[in-house]
């Protein structure tokens, strides 16, 4: 389920930016815009971060999976806050159409890698695993 969402996000975004290019769309200067973006920014990577925590503490993989999606929103708004800035100093109307382009291909490859190992497939044994796989090796770099 989590991979058809970053896939459906990706078909959006390109769309959009697509349709922005071949269009010419002018993106307007919107202070209240760039404003909100930047608190988007700057508040996202913490309730990703607060969603992966819960999801581990409560065992769920989808929460932690979920984690992932809210990161690529926190891309997103700051692709969207580089455009908003750039057009807004120097007038590029198609900035932000390709930052979105970026952010698509991005979503993509998160989407084909939650597809090969579903998150609401894998178990969070698995997950935690993974993390103390990694903590193990750690210890032992620093016993050595």
């Amino acid at each position: 389920m989590i991979a058809v969402a970053f896939f459906a996000l990706a078909a959006y975004v390109t769309v959009t930016s697509v349709l922005a290019l071949v269009g010419q769309v002018d993106v307007e200067h919107s202070t209240l815009g760039i404003v909100i973006t930047a608190l988007s920014v700057v508040i996202m990577p913490f309730l990703s971060l607060a969603e992966r925590r819960a999801g581990r503490e409560l065992g769920s993989a989808t929460a932690v999976a979920d984690s992932k999606q809210t990161l690529i929103c926190t891309y997103l708004s700051a692709a969207v806050l580089v455009g908003l800035v750039v057009n807004s100093l120097f007038g590029w109307w198609w900035a932000d159409a390709i930052a979105g382009l970026v952010i698509a291909a991005f979503a993509i490859r998160e989407g084909i890698e939650a597809w090969r190992g579903d998150a609401c497939a894998t178990s969070v044994g698995m997950l935690l695993e993974d993390e103390h796989d990694h903590d193990d090796e750690d210890d032992d770099a620093h016993h050595h």
